[in-house]
């Protein structure tokens, strides 16, 4: 019997693929520690001792993480597990394929021969207040209203200002978004939305595209960006493991 499932260390789990028997990817997992394969059944978790069972979010180690999934991608779609989760050792692991090898199979058909693209839209504006300030009438008379006086605004007015500042924002996010996805749909088996984590962002989408069909996509994509003025930026990013598409909860 192999050395490794005699160990006592715990056993950092990567990703989930269909049926990859004995498979090794080589010295290119956290702490530069051997990635292979653990097998039941018609599915394998993607793996690498770690003998203190402890991992930190440090770059290394996240780059680490990406490496595997990223030689992964090269010939298959896996079901990427989220940093740091760690299993007790190979009969968790065991247990873990046993028990959810229906769920895993699902989600592997699912996914199957596609790829994660991301599309970010924003409002490529030196100011994004005085933008909207110039091209909304509302929010221009809310600021002259307290701002354009000889009166120190209060602090019940600036709250006003900038209540009316993000009820615009939202509404010309919810349309511009609407307006992508309507775009986007005829590229993409699924899009998912995800929520802007800075007020310049219109729009943060996570595309799960056909592995053959990314040129059309990213055709998709500068065509989307064509019906927009030059106040909009679009980027987009990948192809990446379908991170946004697989949620499984492991019980550990």
């Amino acid at each position: 019997m192999d050395d490794r499932s005699q160990g006592t260390d715990g056993r950092y789990l990567y990703a989930i693929v269909a049926d990859a028997g004995e498979r090794e990817l080589g010295t290119i997992g956290v702490g530069s520690g051997r990635v292979y394969c653990v097998s039941d059944g018609k599915v394998s978790a993607v793996v690498s001792d770690l003998p203190n069972r402890k991992i930190r979010p440090e770059r290394r180690n996240l780059a680490a993480h990406q490496a595997v999934l990223k030689a992964l991608m090269a010939d298959t779609t896996p079901l990427p597990m989220a940093f740091g989760i760690i299993a007790d050792g190979p009969g968790a692991i065991q247990k873990i394929l046993s028990e959810n090898q229906k769920v895993f199979l699902n989600e592997l058909r699912r996914v199957a021969d596609k790829v994660e693209m991301g599309v970010r839209i924003t409002w490529d504006v030196p100011n994004i207040f005085e933008y909207f300030v110039n091209t909304r009438s509302e929010l221009r008379s809310v600021r002259d209203r307290y701002f354009v006086t000889n009166r120190e605004p209060s602090q019940e007015d600036m709250i006003e200002v900038g209540r009316t500042f993000d009820r615009i924002l939202s509404e010309d996010r919810e349309e511009h978004t609407d307006a992508v996805l309507e775009m986007l749909s005829p590229y993409c088996h699924e899009i998912k939305v995800n929520n802007p984590r800075d007020e310049r962002v219109v729009a943060n989408l996570a595309c799960l595209v056909e592995r053959q069909a990314q040129p059309e996509f990213e055709k998709g994509v500068f065509k989307a960006a064509g019906a927009f003025d030059n106040n909009y930026a679009f980027d987009y990013n990948g192809p990446w493991a379908p991170h946004n598409f697989v949620d499984i909860d492991l019980d550990l």
